[in-house]
C-alpha cells in the first residue's frame, strides 16, 4: 500500500482533511421511476495490525490514517499501555502495521496469548474494578460546551460528503484541539487519545467530544484515559451514566444548539 503525502487514494498519513478518508465511485441510482449513473463518495476501509513490543496483539478495521494514532490510543484506551509518563516509540510498516514499544505496561500484564480482532464491541482487558474514580477539580462552562459540539459538528467533513464516519474531538474549556473522522466510533475515540498521548497533552482536564451515542465501552475509554468529561450530541446508554457515576465522569448528551442533557457529576459544570 502506497502511503505517500499527496496520493489521491485517501491512504495518505497525516493530518485529516477533507477527501483523505473517501473516493469517488460510478454508482447506479434510482430516482423517480428511473435508472441512471453519478458518482457517490465511498468511504475507505481498511485494516491495521497492531504489534505491542513485537507481538501482534490486534487488527481493527479502521479509516486508513492517522495509524499510529490509533495504535496507542487503542492501546490505553483498552488498559495495555499507561496514558502517562514519556510516550511510546512508535513505528508505521507497510501494509498497515503500527509497531508500539514501551516498557510502560499496564498491571498486571495484559498481554494475552491469540490477537484482538477489531474493536466492534470496544471489548477491555482490565477490570472496571480496577478502575478507581477520577479525582479532579476541572470545571466546564456551559457555554463554552454548545461551541465545543458546534465546532465538532461543524467540521466533520468526510461525514458531511458521505454520511458513512463517525467524529470524536478533544476540547479545552472552549477550544476544540484535535477532532478526527473514522468508519468506527471506537477508534475515532482513540485516535484522540493516541495523539493527545504521542503528544504529551493532559487529559486531566480535557473533555471527550462525541458525534455519537456514549456507550459503557466509550465510557471506559475516557475513564482509562483520566477524561473527566464526555460530551455528545447522541444518548447515553444506562450502563455508561451508570459507569459513569461511579467513575466520577461527567455525563453531556443531547447537545445541540444552546441545549443539553446532564446526566451525572453535574459539579463540573457551571452556567
Amino acid at each position: 500500500m502506497d502511503l505517500r503525502p499527496g496520493r489521491k487514494t485517501g491512504r495518505e498519513v497525516g493530518h485529516l482533511t477533507p477527501g483523505s478518508l473517501y473516493v469517488e465511485r460510478a454508482i447506479q441510482v434510482y430516482r423517480d421511476g428511473k435508472l441512471g449513473t453519478q458518482c457517490d463518495p465511498l468511504v475507505i476501509e481498511t485494516q491495521l495490525k497492531v504489534y505491542l513490543n513485537g507481538k501482534e496483539l490486534a487488527r481493527l478495521a479502521c479509516s486508513p490514517i492517522n495509524l499510529p494514532e490509533l495504535a496507542v490510543g487503542f492501546l490505553s484506551s483498552e488498559g495495555f499501555i499507561s496514558c502517562t509518563g514519556l510516550p511510546p516509540a512508535v513505528e508505521l510498516r507497510e501494509d498497515c502495521q503500527v509497531w508500539v514499544n514501551t516498557a510502560q505496561l499496564a498491571e498486571p500484564h495484559p498481554v494475552e496469548s491469540g490477537c484482538f480482532v477489531n474493536t466492534a464491541s470496544g471489548r477491555g482487558y482490565q477490570p472496571v474494578t480496577c478502575l478507581p474514580p477520577l479525582e479532579t477539580t476541572a470545571a466546564f462552562t456551559a457555554g463554552h460546551l454548545v461551541q465545543l459540539i458546534d465546532k465538532l459538528n461543524r467540521t466533520s467533513h468526510t461525514f458531511q460528503k458521505t454520511g458513512g464516519v463517525h467524529s470524536a474531538g478533544l476540547g479545552a474549556q472552549d477550544s476544540l484541539l484535535v477532532r478526527f473522522e473514522d468508519i468506527g466510533r471506537h477508534n475515532a475515540v482513540d485516535k484522540v487519545f493516541g495523539h493527545a498521548i504521542l503528544n504529551r497533552i493532559p487529559l486531566h482536564d480535557k473533555c471527550l467530544v462525541l458525534s455519537g451515542r456514549i456507550a459503557a465501552e466509550i465510557l471506559l475509554k475516557a475513564a482509562r484515559n483520566q477524561v473527566p468529561l464526555v460530551l455528545s450530541r447522541s444518548a447515553p446508554t444506562l450502563r455508561a451514566v451508570e459507569l459513569a457515576e461511579q467513575l466520577g465522569i461527567t455525563v453531556v448528551g443531547f447537545a445541540r444548539g444552546e441545549r443539553f442533557n446532564l446526566y451525572t457529576h453535574p459539579e463540573k459544570i457551571v452556567p
